[in-house]
C-alpha cells in the first residue's frame, strides 16, 4: 500500500524546496508555467502533486497575505470550503464504525426538532445529498446579524416544513445536510464536531495545524486569507455570514496536512477497508458534468475522485486518481476562477500516456 515516503517528506519541509525525484525538472517547470497567474504580489496558491505517496511536487505561489506580504508556501492553512465535506462524511463513517449510530438512521433520531418534511430523511441520504432539504442560505432571516453556525442552519430548517423532493428520489447538492451531520456528529459522539474531528482524525494523522475554526475558540496557524477581485484591485473577503458553519465547509488545512489524509485512504490507519469502499462507491447519480456519481463526501469520476471548495475568497480542489496512487491538491485563496481544470492539466504532465 503506498504511504507518505517520510524521509523525502521531511527533507522537503524543512528546506522548503519543491520535493521532485531530480529537483526543478521540466515537468515542475511546466507546471510553473500554469500557475503563471498566481505569481508575484497577488493572492496565490499552494500545489501538491503525490505519486505513490512520494510528494514529486509541492510548491507555493504569490501571496497567503497581501497585507504582511506573508507568501503562500506550503505549509499555509486555507479555509478548504467544501473539501471539508469528505472530513464530515468521515465523521460519520466512524461513528458507524463505532456502533454509535448507522447510516439508515432517521436524522430526526439525532435532531428531533427537524419538521415533519423530514421525517423520512436518513443519514444516508444526508450524505448523498438525496434528502432533499431545503438549503439553509436562501432562508436566512432577514436582519440575521453576525455569522450562522450549524446550530443555526438546524433552527431555520425547523422553520421549512417541505422538501424539494421526495427523500431518496433525487440528487441536489446540499450544504445544510452537511451541516446537519456535523451536529449529528456531536451528539453521537458526546462531543463538539470540530473537537471529534481533532481527536479521531487530526491528531491521529498528524495533521498538526488542521482545524475546524471558530472564531475565539482556536487559531489558524500560517493562516492564508481570501481575497476577491474588485474593480481592478484585490479586496479582502475572507469572511461571509456562512463562514462560520463547519459541516458544510469550515475546515482550513495545509497541502502538506492533506498528504497525511491522502496517505490515510489508501490503507487501515484510519478506516478499514471496508469504510473506504463504501466512502468511494456511487450512492447516487448527479446529472452534473464531471460527476456521474457521488460517494460520500466525494465526487466520482470514471477513475477520479475529487472534490472542489468554493467560499467567498477560496477556490480548491483535490482529485485522485487511486488506481494509480497519484493526487494533485490546489488551495487558492482568490475568489476565482475554480482550479478543477488547473488541476487536471496538472495531473496530465504526470500521469502515465494512455495504452493505444
Amino acid at each position: 500500500m503506498p504511504s507518505l515516503l517520510l524521509p523525502l517528506f521531511a527533507l522537503a519541509m524543512l528546506s522548503g524546496a519543491p520535493a521532485t525525484a531530480h529537483g526543478a525538472d521540466r515537468t515542475a517547470t511546466a507546471v510553473d508555467a500554469l500557475m503563471r497567474d498566481y505569481e508575484g504580489d497577488v493572492p496565490g496558491a499552494s500545489v501538491l502533486v503525490l505519486k505513490d505517496g512520494e510528494p514529486l511536487l509541492r510548491r507555493g505561489y504569490g501571496l497567503a497575505d497581501l497585507d504582511s506580504g506573508a507568501a503562500a508556501t506550503p505549509a499555509m492553512n486555507y479555509r478548504l470550503a467544501s473539501v471539508t465535506k469528505q472530513f464530515t462524511a468521515a465523521s460519520i463513517l466512524l461513528l458507524a464504525e463505532d456502533g454509535k449510530l448507522s447510516l439508515d438512521d432517521p436524522v430526526k433520531r439525532w435532531l428531533p426538532s427537524l419538521p415533519a418534511a423530514a421525517d423520512t430523511v436518513t443519514l444516508r441520504q444526508l450524505l448523498s445529498h438525496t434528502s432533499g432539504l431545503v438549503d439553509y442560505e436562501e432562508h436566512i432571516p432577514e436582519g440575521f446579524a453576525g455569522q450562522l453556525h450549524d446550530a443555526d442552519v438546524l433552527r431555520i430548517l425547523e422553520g421549512q416544513d417541505h422538501t424539494y423532493f421526495t427523500p431518496g428520489s433525487d440528487y441536489r447538492y446540499s450544504n445544510s445536510g452537511y451541516a446537519l451531520l456535523a451536529l449529528v456528529a456531536g451528539r453521537a459522539s458526546g462531543k463538539d464536531f470540530a473537537s471529534f474531528l481533532h481527536e479521531r482524525i487530526f491528531q491521529p494523522l498528524h495533521m498538526d495545524a488542521t482545524v475546524a475554526h471558530q472564531d475565539g475558540v482556536d487559531t489558524v496557524a500560517r493562516r492564508a486569507y481570501g481575497y476577491s477581485l474588485v474593480d481592478g484591485g484585490w479586496q479582502r473577503t475572507d469572511q461571509s455570514q456562512t463562514s462560520a458553519v463547519l459541516g458544510d465547509g469550515g475546515i482550513y488545512s495545509s497541502i502538506d496536512d492533506l498528504a497525511r489524509w491522502d496517505a490515510a485512504l489508501y490503507d487501515d490507519r484510519l478506516f478499514p477497508a471496508r469504510v473506504r469502499t463504501l466512502m468511494f462507491s456511487p450512492a447516487t447519480t448527479t446529472g452534473e458534468p464531471d460527476v456521474p456519481h457521488y460517494g460520500f463526501g466525494w465526487r466520482l469520476n470514471g477513475d477520479s475522485v475529487w472534490h472542489s471548495g468554493e467560499s467567498i475568497g477560496f477556490r480548491n480542489v483535490i482529485v485522485r486518481w487511486p488506481a494509480e496512487h497519484l493526487t494533485v491538491v490546489v488551495l487558492t485563496n482568490r475568489n476565482d476562477p475554480e482550479p478543477y481544470r488547473l488541476a487536471l492539466a496538472i495531473a496530465r504532465l504526470y500521469r502515465a500516456p494512455a495504452a493505444p
